[in-house]
Parts: structure tokens; sequence; C-alpha cells
């Protein structure tokens, strides 16, 4: 291989005791939100209080670990205010960049916090060399993270024309949704992904046992899912539910199967494409979870930075579904 740039390894923390936990297992940086509306995880029992916060930025960067906040949904028209105060506070904290998909947040951060890194969010659903110029020219981004449905080859030809670092999804959820356009949960439950920060809430999914042992899914007034005695419930979301359909016998995923993204067999290939960082899925995830794959991949990007064959570990068994692909990664026609 020729001289590489080592990408950092961007690690999920839905708790502090998660962050601490990527941390210690060798994250570069940490991604975190608060308990609001300005996170796109913005679910009970997850995320940070500011005491929380500032307790876990002290707690990183004396791990030499960066955090960056997540502040990736959208504000509803006359109430920004919000995300201006958690920008605020972040910025009083210490964060190392702020995560951001909407344009005022990041217009407010340009002028008011000029030091504090931009990195654009996929919710942004930003993939073309125009668009990303646009947002590094009017705000000053500074990377950008990738949608999942781009290629290796794309991601190469896009670093050749846009002037800021990338940043790519390699293991979690695989989601083909157009980020930041989801509009499904809202129509069911009426609370939106991006701006409630709230996909599929608790509170609209229950579960149903029926007499022969199968377990439906139900979200707000909907099913959406039913599975067999033997079979492990899914995630509760309508993209990944199964439906009847005339043509068809039984079930099926009229969306998107379960499956989870795994790209560690392409790390060496995106560290040749020049790709600036590699971003874990999972902040709903428990930090047993962010322990064995943020170990799992710092081993295997330290080893081929060292030019040494990568043991990739695993981690099957704690993919959605027990099923994982390498997703768009893979495909080498440049479109």
């Amino acid at each position: 291989m020729n001289a590489m740039v080592k990408p950092e390894l961007i690690c999920p923390a839905g708790t502090p005791a998660a962050l601490r936990s990527a941390v210690d297992a060798g994250a570069d940086a940490v991604y975190c939100g608060y308990q609001n509306a300005t996170n796109a995880r913005n679910f009970v029992g997850l995320n940070f209080t500011p005491e929380e916060m500032e307790k876990s930025i002290r707690y990183a960067h004396d791990g030499g670990t960066k955090v960056l906040i997540t502040l990736n949904t959208f504000p509803p028209a006359g109430k920004v205010e919000l995300w201006k105060e958690m920008v605020d506070l972040s910025a009083r904290l210490g964060a190392d960049a702020c995560i951001v998909a909407d344009i005022a947040v990041a217009a407010y951060i340009r002028d008011t916090y000029p030091d504090l890194r931009i990195h654009l969010s996929v919710q942004a659903a930003a993939s073309s060399p125009e668009a990303i110029e646009y947002y590094v020219r009017e705000f000053g981004v500074k990377r950008v993270v990738l949608p999942r449905i781009m290629t290796v080859s794309e991601i190469r030809g896009l670093l050749k024309e846009i002037p800021c670092e990338v940043e790519t999804f390699i293991f979690g959820n695989h989601g083909l949704m157009v980020e930041g356009r989801c509009s499904l949960t809202n129509y069911v439950t009426g609370q939106s992904t991006n701006m409630d920060g709230a996909c599929s809430p608790a509170a609209c999914v229950k579960y149903e046992r029926a007499d022969d042992g199968s377990m439906s899914t139900i979200l707000g007034d909907y099913m959406i899912d039913r599975f067999g005695p033997e079979e492990t419930a899914g995630y509760p979301t309508i993209c990944k539910g199964r439906y009847k359909c005339d043509a068809r016998d039984g079930g099926y995923y009229a969306f998107e199967e379960p499956i989870s993204l795994n790209a560690s067999t392409m790390l060496p290939d995106l560290i040749n494409a020049g790709v600036h960082a590699f971003k874990i899925e999972g902040r709903q995830r428990s930090r047993a979870y962010v322990k064995k794959v943020v170990a799992a991949f710092r081993e295997a990007v330290d080893s081929i930075m060292a030019g040494q064959e990568p043991r990739l570990a695993d981690l099957v068994a704690l993919t959605e579904g027990q099923k994982q692909t390498e997703g768009a990664l893979k495909t080498k026609k440049w479109r």
C-alpha cells in the first residue's frame, strides 16, 4: 500500500457508561447527544444531561478521545432556540465538533463560534460535489458524513472534487431510506424522526402474543410485523416490517430486510480511497456492544496501518437479524 492517512474511529455513545466503554476500547472520537429533540436518537433512557456531558467530555479528553455532539435534527419553524442553546452549551463544555443537518444551526455556529468545527450529518443527505461544496463555502463545514448508499469508487471520485473530510459508516444499521427525509413514523405516530428525533418511539410500540405463540408488533394503530414462536422479533420500524400482498404468499419485507452493515473486509479499500473517518452506528446499543465492536475495529484499523492482515472478529451475533452485508460499498461501478 502507498502512504496512508490513518482514519479516525468514530464510536457511538448513547449513555455515559457507553462513552467510557468506547474511550477505554480505543475510540478516536465518540458521538453523543442531549436528552431533547436536538438529537436524532431522542429516546427515554438514552443521552446526556448537561452535567453528564460535562463529566463525559472531561473523561474523553483525559483519554485522548474527541467528543462530537449530535445536533442533527431539523428545528420546527420558529423553534430554533433550543438548538442554539445546545450549541452554546456544547461550546462552553469544550466539545470538539457539532454534527448538524439544519442550515440555520450551521449558520449559528459559523457566526457565533467560528472555531467550533461543523460536521455535516448524514441527515443532510449531501452526497454530490455541488451540495458538499455549498455547505463548505457557506458554513465552513470541515467534514461530511456520507450516506450509506455510496460505493468505494464513488467515494474515491468524490474526494477528488471536494475541499473537506469525509466520514463513512462501517458497522451497524443498514437503513436505506434517504436520511433526513423519512416520514413513515410521523405518519403513524405523529412524532417526527427528523424534528423530534424519535423513530418508532417506545410509547407507541406494543407487542401482542397470540394463542399459537406468534408475536405481533404494533406501532400506533398498525400491525407492522408478526413473528413465529421461534423467530426473534426485529426492530419495530415501518421500513423493516413485513406486510401481506395479494401477489405474494405470506408476509414480505416491502422496504428492506433487517440486516446490518459490516464493512470490516472493506477497510483497506476505504483507507486507500482516502476516507478520513470510520463511523460505527449504535447509540441505542449496550456498553457491552460498544466495547466489543470498538475494540474489534480498533485492532483491525491498527493492523492495516501497520501493514498487517487484520483479524476480523465475528460480529454477526451483534448485528440486526444476525445478518450482515457490505452494502453498496462493495459495488465497483462508478455511476
